[in-house]
């Protein structure tokens, strides 16, 4: 057996990292945290000095077991879990549970998987970071309190189920401002004039800075400039340059990713983390903009052999965020000679963005030249203007160019003839354009981790599982919505005549924006209204600032969650007693006939229209109200639309074809056939082709699916799914072996794996094919017992960065009563003081 055990957080790092260590070592990983706050009750002892109760996850109890048996067998213990508070705290949580002597336990880090840094970090091994780990305990302490508290209030006031955390319902109060801030906005429009110029039978844009308010102003414009002689007036040459943005943040990785490849912030941080993982990139987590030294020569020699020295220019940058921790690198690179890599199409996408980047950062800036003409007229006072812009010098740019968030920037700079002051020239074409204002844009992903940064909530680490939350809460969607057809205006003056013309343009349309749900609009307002201070954006950050005094050392983890938990507790007793219910409602209007209410609210399953009151009928009518319409916007008209369906639509093979909208959406049914409506289907206006149109689709999709049937056994078929193809087995999804092909298996075959295959769930639905029992020589931790919390006492805590032996968490003997009286828990448990 080797000598040292190296834990890790990933698999995938693992098997990388023992590539680079000799015999003497076997690398395992943790699979991520192993210990959380129990489940049962809050977790938190808050007359105990907020002392937590911890306990190890279900799923981790046999990477604890396999973890456990090793560390007897070994001299040493290696801790080299990410350099973050997470990773901290991981490594900690490992310390703790596997009941490691200090004597005998390393805490190594490195912010990329290479043999030097590897190597490097185990000659350079040092004590766990306290504070570091105090600093993601009070995080985790502080959102246990927060949920554990506003969740019920939100059952009670507002609807079941109903969830709530610190700094998501902060992230889901700027999607919802939003939202009303684009309600609230007034579109005008005013007259772009754009006119074409000739010189010497070279043609050129300019634009009239000034905008008209009205149709008859930029019409008496245009009249004016019929028959009028133009000249250069003015010619301006600025000599310009453009600099390289700095190397990836977690942030600016997250944003670019999203406009330059349409990554989500979860999807860009997995791939990411894959990159990391297999030694490519340094890692990915991080605020900091620096570069280390090795990584500057690096980049210098790649430059220089692949470009020329005269494109290298070494820069070093500084981090804006007040709480970067410049001990870690930006993102980047672990060799720069490599431009691209093998593997996923998406890892290669993100690496390379990575890579032009990183090697951007380092080179010269790009030389401009700018150039600004004033053309005049003899018949007006207002004047044109063109810009041209010529790079006389390429330099970062070779690489690479930076996107923009502005969805509205429509400028156009292109390159200008060789012209001079006096110089006439000739209208070809000016026409006037009528445009409208904008609000503001909605939130993508990548805009609201801008604004979350910007604002100082959240860390690295938070921004994608934020973001993530939000969505998985129901408090927010992510979505395509397609915009409505806008008449404008446009004149257009050629040929010394003015042209009046109508033409239509498509607005509002939206491609992966953030939408509030009503839902989320109204937790949100009633947080907001009980729970202002909870949900302000500068106490939020005023908090990320104190984990940050937490992870320097200067400031004690409990005091801070005392400062915060007692106006917090007390504003919930008073919230819980003196709020009112809130449900959304309003009333819209009368139905024509019966006279009964027509109102919208929240119901059990979300936003709804409802017609007939409790005391006005026995049975009032409901409708789902669409995924484009809001509780605070819908119109009565709308809302008397939703009663349209059910849609009878005619009949098919001797069977009515009947459109709805149902829990996953609008649907067409053929008797007991469903086929779900795609999205450019509108369930109110869809006629009968259509919809048999949807119901053969659906048919041929099923027809499609079967490998194989069997006559006389309708219960049993060789399917296609979504993991591969698999045996459908009376009800029961059955694996088929390896080393069978599915077409060829006969029902004697199929009968016989049923009978071999356990009748036990497994997940995804799938039942094991072949399983077989597994036997452990030693007690291992118990998956469900019905013991209360071990609790135990650690040592005295030690200095700084030095931490004590805590006592293993103990196996299956008898368990004690813990200090704490607490609901009995599932799992041992363990109490940190």
């Amino acid at each position: 057996m080797a000598k040292n055990l190296v834990i890790v957080e990933s698999p995938a790092k693992a098997k990388t990292i023992e590539g680079y260590l000799g015999k003497d070592f076997v690398v395992k990983s943790s699979y991520g945290h192993v210990r959380d706050l129990v489940k049962s009750g809050m977790g938190v002892n808050v007359d105990k000095n907020f002392d937590p109760v911890y306990e190890v996850s279900p799923e981790k109890v046999d990477v604890i077991n396999e973890l456990r048996r090793i560390v007897k067998k070994v001299e040493t213990v290696w801790l080299a879990t990410d350099e973050d508070r997470e990773g901290e705290a991981i490594s900690w949580h490992l310390f703790e549970t596997l009941g490691l002597e200090e004597d005998a336990t390393r805490r190594i880090v490195f912010h990329e998987i290479t043999k030097k840094a590897i190597t490097n970090a185990i000659a350079n091994p040092r004590k766990i970071d306290r504070n570091l780990v105090d600093a993601q305990q009070a995080r985790r302490i502080l959102d246990r309190l927060v949920g554990f508290e506003l969740s019920p209030v939100l059952w009670k006031k507002v609807r079941p189920q109903l969830s709530a955390g610190r700094v998501q319902s902060v992230a889901v109060r700027l999607i919802v401002e939003r939202e009303r801030e684009i309600d609230k906005f007034e579109i005008t429009s005013a007259f772009r004039v754009i006119a074409f110029f000739d010189d010497k039978g070279k043609t050129f844009r300019a634009e009239l800075p000034k905008r008209f308010a009205t149709e008859a102003e930029a019409q008496q414009f245009l009249e004016q400039c019929i028959g009028a002689q133009f000249s250069v007036k003015n010619l301006e040459v600025k000599p310009g340059k453009r600099t390289p943005s700095a190397p990836f943040t977690t942030s600016t990785l997250q944003q670019e990713a999203s406009r330059k490849l349409g990554y989500s912030v979860a999807q860009t941080m997995v791939l990411a983390q894959r990159l990391y993982e297999s030694g490519k990139i340094t890692y990915m987590r991080t605020d900091s903009v620096n570069l280390s030294e090795d990584a500057l020569g690096m980049a210098r020699d790649a430059i220089n052999r692949s470009y020329g020295e005269r494109y290298h220019f070494r820069r070093q940058y500084k981090t804006k965020t007040a709480s970067a921790q410049e001990a870690h690198e930006a993102i980047r690179p672990t060799d720069f000679t490599m431009e691209n890599v093998e593997g996923d199409p998406r890892e290669q996408r993100l690496y390379n963005l990575i890579w032009k980047r990183a090697i951007a950062s380092q080179m010269s800036d790009a030389v401009l030249e700018k150039t600004v003409v004033t053309i005049a007229s003899n018949k007006t006072n207002e004047e044109f203007t063109a810009t041209g812009e010529v790079i006389k010098f390429d330099g970062f740019l070779k690489v690479y160019m930076e996107s923009t968030d502005d969805e509205n920037n429509d400028d156009q700079e292109g390159i200008l003839p060789p012209l001079a002051v006096g110089d006439d020239l000739r209208l070809i074409e000016a026409s006037a354009t009528q445009r409208f204002t904008h609000p503001p844009a909605r939130y993508t992903e990548a805009s609201l981790v801008k604004k979350l940064e910007e604002l100082g909530i959240g860390r690295p680490s938070t921004y994608a599982p934020t973001i993530s939350t939000v969505q998985k809460r129901g408090y927010v969607v992510k979505e395509e919505r397609q915009g409505k057809e806008r008449a404008y205006r446009v004149l257009t003056l050629k040929d010394e005549r003015i042209s009046p013309e109508t033409k239509t343009e498509i607005t509002g349309a939206e491609k992966n924006k953030l939408f509030p749900t009503d839902i989320g609009m109204l937790v949100n307002d009633f947080l907001v209204a009980n729970f202002s201070e909870v949900l302000d954006y500068g106490f939020t950050a005023y908090v990320e600032r104190e984990f940050d005094d937490i992870a320097n050392g200067e400031l004690k983890w409990q005091k801070m969650l005392k400062e915060f938990y007692g106006p917090f507790h007390k504003t919930v007793q008073v919230t819980e007693k003196e709020s009112e219910r809130v449900t959304g409602e309003r009333i819209l209007g009368k139905e024509a006939g019966t006279g009964h209410t027509v109102l919208v609210r929240v119901g059990r399953f979300g936003p709804m229209a409802q017609i007939g009151t409790g005391e006005e009928t026995e049975k009032p009518r409901y409708a789902k109200l669409r995924n484009d319409q809001r509780l605070d916007t819908i119109t009565f008209e709308e809302a008397m639309d939703l009663f349209k369906l059910p849609r009878n639509l005619g009949q098919y093979e001797g069977q009515d074809v009947i459109v709805s909208i149902g829990r996953f959406g609008p649907y067409v049914r053929l008797g007991d056939f469903f086929a779900s409506m795609k999205k450019e289907d509108d369930p109110y206006t869809v006629l009968l082709d259509r919809a048999i149109e949807l119901i053969e689709e659906k048919r041929q999709a099923q027809r499609d699916r079967i490998i194989r049937a069997f006559d006389g056994e309708p219960e049993i078929q060789i399917l296609k799914g979504r993991w591969g193809p698999f045996i459908s087995y009376k009800g029961r999804n059955l694996r088929i072996p390896k080393d069978r092909e599915p077409a060829s298996l006969t029902l004697e075959e199929i009968h016989a794996i049923a009978e071999a295959t356990p009748d036990v769930p497994r997940k995804g639905g799938f039942r094991r094919f072949g399983a077989k029992k597994t036997t452990e020589k030693e007690t291992p931790l118990k998956k469900a017992a019905a013991a209360k919390p071990v609790a135990r006492k650690a040592k005295a805590p030690a200095k700084k960065a030095a931490v004590k032996k805590a006592a293993p968490v103990k196996k299956a003997a008898a368990p004690k009563k813990a200090a704490a009286k607490k609901a009995p828990a599932k799992k041992a448990a363990v109490k940190k003081k």
